[in-house]
């Protein structure tokens, strides 16, 4: 028996394909309660590692001898201190995170969504730890990438195994829970990069107009992405077709709820713009569409395949935050059930407007925890 290292990305497959595994996060019990690894096969205890420093015989009747049980910490040191003890007094081999709870925040999980209808293919980008979700449209070489997560190398990876050129960078919004990597990628492939100017004022650096009817062109087929302006989570907020199949919400709508209006200090002003863009520009848009949104809250939102998507006629059937039918009682619903404001939203806000440059240690730090942009369901 050992203490083996897990990386990030075999515990992403592990937690896609619903396989069973017993986790033991040694976190303090307020890092746990606000965020941890959740999935379908994932049973999850919380032993702080300060309860566990003299030995660990007392929680050994808690931990399964018939599956996988990995330990968890914030950066790796903890769990395997943690995991040497359990390896000594129990015959069955301990994994670790390697990285800790930072690699899983910052790991993402590429997910055919489908193939396009003239050629060409859509995948989605499942930032487990993170809730977050990106996108990369590809076609005959040719690639775009949709509202993209700071740490760009798996993106690059993939571009490069797939042999694809990347073309253009797009960010549906000016995004305040995350840092967006599409400068990053466009600096490193010479990509135009696109942002919504309702959403840009004061950025520090140049961009493409983002504004409703742009059509962008992947390849040499027939694959378009267009533009709707759909404000309300921000001013700038739109909204992107793909290939008559696809829409892509941005923070506007999810799969069991809608987009929070406040993360500017605007929520009275912006309350309007989200009922208009959900209630009548979404309403006028064909029920077949299918919904492919930047967030998700909570892991049952992910498919047997894991990809987080419904058909639009699906959500005004089933999701509530499409089926307030008075207008104040609407206002009430977005304005009482907020969820706590995003870890360090001003300061992401500014990095992604280029007017400061964090650490990358900075930059992580600023990430750590859950998606926030959600009104609560």
């Amino acid at each position: 028996m050992s203490l083996k290292p897990m990386p990030a990305n075999e515990l992403g497959k592990l937690v896609i394909n619903g396989e069973e595994i017993f986790i033991l996060d040694v976190r303090n019990t307020e890092s746990f309660d606000d965020w941890k690894i959740e999935g379908e096969g994932v049973h999850i205890i919380n032993k702080p590692y300060f309860d566990l420093i003299d030995g660990v015989e007392h929680i050994l009747e808690e931990l399964p001898k018939d599956k996988i049980l990995l330990v968890v910490c914030a950066k790796e040191g903890s769990s395997k201190f943690v995991g040497e003890q359990i390896v000594e007094v129990m015959e069955h081999d301990v994994y670790y995170l390697t990285g800790g709870m930072k690699s899983w925040s910052e790991h993402l999980e590429p997910v055919k969504i489908g193939d396009l209808k003239e050629g060409g293919e859509l995948y989605q980008f499942v930032r487990l730890g993170k809730g977050c979700l990106s996108y990369l449209v590809a076609s005959n070489g040719e690639a775009v990438i949709i509202d993209s997560s700071r740490v760009t190398n798996l993106y690059e990876k993939f571009l490069e195994e797939h042999k694809l050129t990347l073309k253009h960078v797009i960010d549906t919004h000016l995004h305040a829970d995350h840092i967006s990597g599409g400068r990053k990628l466009q600096e490193a492939s010479g990509a135009s990069y696109w942002l919504p100017p309702r959403d840009a004022e004061g950025v520090t650096f140049n961009f493409e107009a983002l504004e409703e009817g742009t059509g962008i062109k992947v390849g040499n087929s027939k694959v378009m992405i267009q533009s709707i302006y759909t404000p309300g989570h921000t001013i700038g907020s739109t909204s992107m077709i793909i290939d008559d199949q696809y829409l892509l919400t941005g923070d506007i709508l999810f799969i069991h709820s809608i987009g929070r209006p406040d993360l500017a200090g605007k929520a009275e002003d912006w309350v309007t713009d989200l009922r208009k863009s959900l209630y009548q520009v979404y309403a006028n848009l064909s029920g077949e569409l299918y919904v492919l949104p930047a967030h998700f809250a909570k892991h049952h939102e992910l498919d047997e395949q894991g990809r987080v998507m419904e058909k639009l006629a699906i959500l005004f059937k089933e999701n509530h935050g499409l089926n307030i039918d008075d207008e104040s009682e609407f206002r009430k619903v977005v304005s009482e059930n907020l969820p706590p404001q995003p870890n360090s939203y001003q300061e992401i806000r500014q990095t992604n407007m280029g007017k400061v440059e964090p650490s990358k240690e900075e930059q992580t730090e600023m990430e750590i925890g859950p998606n926030r942009c959600a009104v609560s369901e």
